[in-house]
Protein backbone atom coordinates (compact mmCIF):
# COMPACT_ATOMS: atom_id res chain seq x y z
CA UNK A 1 0.00 0.00 0.00
CA UNK A 2 2.79 2.28 0.95
CA UNK A 3 3.96 1.47 -2.69
CA UNK A 4 0.60 2.04 -4.99
CA UNK A 5 -1.76 4.42 -2.86
CA UNK A 6 0.83 7.48 -4.07
CA UNK A 7 0.26 6.11 -7.55
CA UNK A 8 -3.29 6.66 -7.11
CA UNK A 9 -2.74 10.57 -7.04
CA UNK A 10 -2.69 10.41 -11.03
CA UNK A 11 -6.70 9.09 -11.18
CA UNK A 12 -8.37 12.65 -9.99
CA UNK A 13 -5.04 14.86 -11.77
CA UNK A 14 -5.95 13.31 -15.11
CA UNK A 15 -9.62 14.33 -14.82
CA UNK A 16 -8.40 17.97 -14.44
CA UNK A 17 -9.35 20.95 -16.66
CA UNK A 18 -6.29 22.66 -16.65
CA UNK A 19 -3.13 22.49 -19.23
CA UNK A 20 -1.00 21.43 -16.26
CA UNK A 21 -0.65 19.27 -13.91
CA UNK A 22 -3.26 20.17 -10.58
CA UNK A 23 -5.80 18.73 -9.05
CA UNK A 24 -9.75 19.58 -10.58
CA UNK A 25 -11.54 22.24 -8.38
CA UNK A 26 -15.07 23.11 -9.51
CA UNK A 27 -15.40 20.67 -12.46
CA UNK A 28 -13.85 17.53 -13.88
CA UNK A 29 -12.75 16.92 -18.20
CA UNK A 30 -12.06 14.19 -19.79
CA UNK A 31 -10.25 16.32 -22.41
CA UNK A 32 -7.08 14.34 -21.45
CA UNK A 33 -8.04 11.41 -22.31
CA UNK A 34 -9.14 12.60 -25.64
CA UNK A 35 -5.91 13.76 -26.02
CA UNK A 36 -4.43 10.10 -25.30
CA UNK A 37 -6.27 8.01 -27.41
CA UNK A 38 -6.93 10.73 -30.17
CA UNK A 39 -3.29 12.42 -30.50
CA UNK A 40 -1.14 11.03 -33.78
CA UNK A 41 2.04 11.47 -31.36
CA UNK A 42 0.58 9.53 -28.36
CA UNK A 43 -0.66 6.64 -30.04
CA UNK A 44 2.66 6.30 -32.04
CA UNK A 45 4.15 6.12 -29.24
CA UNK A 46 1.71 3.67 -27.66
CA UNK A 47 1.94 1.42 -31.11
CA UNK A 48 5.78 1.37 -30.64
CA UNK A 49 5.97 0.32 -27.55
CA UNK A 50 3.64 -2.62 -28.25
CA UNK A 51 5.26 -3.85 -31.39
CA UNK A 52 8.96 -3.60 -29.87
CA UNK A 53 7.61 -5.11 -26.16
CA UNK A 54 6.02 -8.15 -28.55
CA UNK A 55 9.04 -8.66 -30.73
CA UNK A 56 11.42 -8.42 -27.46
CA UNK A 57 8.97 -10.51 -25.54
CA UNK A 58 9.27 -13.52 -28.47
CA UNK A 59 12.93 -13.12 -28.54
CA UNK A 60 13.44 -13.14 -25.16
CA UNK A 61 11.30 -16.30 -24.54
CA UNK A 62 13.33 -18.35 -26.98
CA UNK A 63 16.94 -17.28 -26.01
CA UNK A 64 15.91 -17.31 -22.53
CA UNK A 65 14.52 -20.42 -22.15
CA UNK A 66 17.19 -22.31 -24.50
CA UNK A 67 19.22 -20.75 -21.98
CA UNK A 68 17.81 -21.93 -18.94
CA UNK A 69 17.64 -25.40 -20.48
CA UNK A 70 21.38 -25.79 -21.50
CA UNK A 71 22.23 -24.55 -18.13
CA UNK A 72 20.06 -26.84 -16.16
CA UNK A 73 21.77 -29.70 -18.00
CA UNK A 74 25.37 -28.75 -17.76
CA UNK A 75 25.82 -28.41 -13.99
CA UNK A 76 29.66 -27.01 -13.63
CA UNK A 77 31.95 -24.46 -12.62
CA UNK A 78 31.74 -23.39 -16.35
CA UNK A 79 27.80 -23.23 -16.25
CA UNK A 80 27.65 -20.85 -13.70
CA UNK A 81 29.89 -18.71 -15.10
CA UNK A 82 27.73 -18.72 -17.81
CA UNK A 83 24.85 -18.13 -15.66
CA UNK A 84 26.36 -15.30 -14.03
CA UNK A 85 27.26 -13.04 -17.17
CA UNK A 86 23.52 -14.15 -18.17
CA UNK A 87 22.20 -12.44 -15.58
CA UNK A 88 24.80 -9.42 -15.23
CA UNK A 89 22.57 -7.17 -17.06
CA UNK A 90 20.17 -7.50 -14.11
CA UNK A 91 22.74 -6.30 -11.66
CA UNK A 92 24.66 -3.65 -13.54
CA UNK A 93 23.08 -0.11 -13.19
CA UNK A 94 20.41 0.97 -16.05
CA UNK A 95 22.65 3.97 -16.45
CA UNK A 96 26.02 1.65 -17.36
CA UNK A 97 23.88 -0.61 -19.35
CA UNK A 98 22.96 2.51 -21.33
CA UNK A 99 26.71 4.38 -21.82
CA UNK A 100 27.48 0.87 -23.31
CA UNK A 101 24.50 0.28 -25.44
CA UNK A 102 25.41 3.96 -26.61
CA UNK A 103 29.06 3.26 -27.81
CA UNK A 104 28.40 0.10 -29.33
CA UNK A 105 25.16 1.03 -31.18
CA UNK A 106 26.74 4.04 -32.59
CA UNK A 107 29.94 2.25 -34.17
CA UNK A 108 27.31 -0.24 -35.76
CA UNK A 109 25.34 2.59 -37.41
CA UNK A 110 21.83 1.07 -35.05
CA UNK A 111 21.12 4.16 -32.86
CA UNK A 112 17.86 5.69 -33.26
CA UNK A 113 16.65 2.22 -35.20
CA UNK A 114 14.03 -0.38 -34.10
CA UNK A 115 16.59 -3.00 -34.22
CA UNK A 116 19.14 -1.54 -31.77
CA UNK A 117 15.91 -0.66 -29.63
CA UNK A 118 15.12 -4.33 -29.30
CA UNK A 119 18.52 -5.54 -29.19
CA UNK A 120 19.20 -3.21 -26.08
CA UNK A 121 16.03 -4.53 -24.51
CA UNK A 122 16.46 -8.06 -25.16
CA UNK A 123 19.46 -8.04 -23.78
CA UNK A 124 17.45 -6.47 -20.38
CA UNK A 125 14.38 -8.55 -20.72
CA UNK A 126 16.07 -12.25 -21.11
CA UNK A 127 17.58 -12.46 -17.93
CA UNK A 128 14.14 -12.55 -16.64
CA UNK A 129 12.75 -15.37 -18.55
CA UNK A 130 16.50 -17.24 -17.29
CA UNK A 131 15.49 -17.05 -14.17
CA UNK A 132 11.82 -17.63 -14.34
CA UNK A 133 12.45 -20.73 -16.58
CA UNK A 134 14.88 -22.11 -14.33
CA UNK A 135 12.78 -21.83 -11.35
CA UNK A 136 10.39 -24.58 -13.09
CA UNK A 137 13.35 -26.66 -14.53
CA UNK A 138 14.55 -26.74 -10.79
CA UNK A 139 11.58 -28.97 -10.26
CA UNK A 140 11.83 -30.96 -13.53
CA UNK A 141 13.79 -34.60 -12.98
CA UNK A 142 16.38 -34.83 -15.29
CA UNK A 143 16.20 -38.63 -15.77
CA UNK A 144 13.16 -37.45 -17.57
CA UNK A 145 15.20 -36.24 -20.26
CA UNK A 146 17.48 -39.43 -20.06
CA UNK A 147 14.55 -41.90 -20.80
CA UNK A 148 13.63 -39.51 -23.86
CA UNK A 149 16.55 -40.00 -25.36
CA UNK A 150 16.86 -43.75 -25.13
CA UNK A 151 13.68 -43.93 -26.78
CA UNK A 152 14.64 -42.28 -29.43
CA UNK A 153 13.84 -38.97 -29.54
CA UNK A 154 16.20 -35.77 -31.06
CA UNK A 155 17.42 -32.83 -28.22
CA UNK A 156 14.27 -30.85 -30.54
CA UNK A 157 11.95 -33.22 -29.67
CA UNK A 158 12.56 -33.88 -26.22
CA UNK A 159 12.57 -30.05 -25.80
CA UNK A 160 9.54 -29.78 -27.28
CA UNK A 161 7.30 -32.48 -25.81
CA UNK A 162 9.21 -33.35 -23.09
CA UNK A 163 10.36 -30.32 -21.19
CA UNK A 164 8.70 -27.09 -22.65
CA UNK A 165 5.52 -28.25 -21.71
CA UNK A 166 5.91 -29.40 -17.73
CA UNK A 167 7.95 -26.07 -17.90
CA UNK A 168 5.03 -23.64 -19.14
CA UNK A 169 4.35 -21.64 -16.02
CA UNK A 170 8.40 -20.73 -16.01
CA UNK A 171 7.91 -19.87 -19.84
CA UNK A 172 5.13 -17.87 -19.48
CA UNK A 173 5.93 -15.98 -16.41
CA UNK A 174 9.48 -15.10 -18.00
CA UNK A 175 7.30 -13.65 -21.07
CA UNK A 176 5.32 -10.95 -18.59
CA UNK A 177 8.51 -9.92 -17.19
CA UNK A 178 10.06 -9.53 -21.07
CA UNK A 179 7.20 -7.89 -21.94
CA UNK A 180 6.96 -5.32 -19.00
CA UNK A 181 10.84 -4.81 -18.56
CA UNK A 182 10.40 -3.34 -22.30
CA UNK A 183 7.20 -1.76 -22.25
CA UNK A 184 8.68 -0.05 -18.85
CA UNK A 185 12.36 1.00 -19.92
CA UNK A 186 13.43 4.22 -20.62
CA UNK A 187 16.76 4.66 -19.30
CA UNK A 188 18.34 2.84 -22.10
CA UNK A 189 16.12 3.84 -24.23
CA UNK A 190 16.88 8.09 -23.92
CA UNK A 191 20.32 6.81 -24.69
CA UNK A 192 19.70 4.23 -28.27
CA UNK A 193 16.72 6.04 -29.43
CA UNK A 194 15.57 9.73 -30.37
CA UNK A 195 12.60 10.63 -32.51
CA UNK A 196 12.61 7.77 -35.13
CA UNK A 197 11.67 5.25 -32.04
CA UNK A 198 9.53 7.25 -29.88
CA UNK A 199 8.26 4.76 -27.18
CA UNK A 200 5.32 5.82 -24.75
CA UNK A 201 7.47 5.89 -21.93
CA UNK A 202 10.44 8.10 -23.57
CA UNK A 203 6.87 10.36 -24.56
CA UNK A 204 5.97 10.32 -21.00
CA UNK A 205 9.67 11.40 -19.70
CA UNK A 206 9.33 14.44 -22.67
CA UNK A 207 6.28 15.42 -21.38
CA UNK A 208 7.89 15.86 -17.84
CA UNK A 209 10.74 17.49 -18.66
CA UNK A 210 9.80 19.42 -22.01
CA UNK A 211 6.23 20.25 -21.05
CA UNK A 212 4.13 19.25 -17.57
CA UNK A 213 1.26 17.65 -19.70
CA UNK A 214 -1.71 16.19 -17.54
CA UNK A 215 -1.99 13.59 -20.14
CA UNK A 216 0.99 11.65 -18.35
CA UNK A 217 -1.56 10.96 -15.87
CA UNK A 218 -4.46 10.06 -18.17
CA UNK A 219 -1.87 7.44 -19.75
CA UNK A 220 -0.01 6.64 -16.41
CA UNK A 221 -3.89 5.69 -14.89
CA UNK A 222 -4.93 3.82 -18.16
CA UNK A 223 -2.04 1.41 -17.55
CA UNK A 224 -3.05 1.33 -13.61
CA UNK A 225 -6.56 0.37 -14.66
CA UNK A 226 -5.60 -2.65 -17.25
CA UNK A 227 -2.88 -3.66 -14.72
CA UNK A 228 -5.83 -4.24 -11.86
CA UNK A 229 -7.85 -5.64 -15.01
CA UNK A 230 -5.64 -8.31 -15.41
CA UNK A 231 -4.80 -8.70 -12.28
CA UNK A 232 -8.44 -9.44 -11.55
CA UNK A 233 -8.75 -12.00 -14.33
CA UNK A 234 -5.86 -14.09 -13.33
CA UNK A 235 -7.30 -13.60 -9.52
CA UNK A 236 -10.46 -15.25 -11.02
CA UNK A 237 -8.57 -17.95 -12.80
CA UNK A 238 -6.24 -19.40 -9.89
CA UNK A 239 -9.99 -19.41 -7.59
CA UNK A 240 -11.69 -21.20 -10.91
CA UNK A 241 -8.58 -23.66 -10.65
CA UNK A 242 -8.86 -24.07 -6.95
CA UNK A 243 -12.22 -25.03 -7.16
CA UNK A 244 -12.29 -27.13 -10.31
CA UNK A 245 -10.33 -30.50 -8.04
CA UNK A 246 -12.30 -29.93 -5.26
CA UNK A 247 -15.73 -30.47 -7.64
CA UNK A 248 -14.09 -33.24 -8.88
CA UNK A 249 -13.45 -34.81 -5.48
CA UNK A 250 -17.01 -34.15 -4.70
Amino acid sequence: MFLVLPTLVSVPVSLTPNDYLSLPTDSLSLRHYETLFTDSIWQSSVLQSLFIGVIVTAVSVVLGTLAAIGLWRISSGLGEGVRLLILAPMIVPPIVSALAFYKLFSKMGILDTFLGVILAHTVLAAPYVVVAVSASLATLDLRQEQASRSLGASPAQTIRWVIVPQISPGVVTGAVFAFLVSWDEVVVTLFVAARAVYTLPRKMWDGINERVDPTIAAAATTLFLITLLLIGLQALRAAKATQSPQSTAS
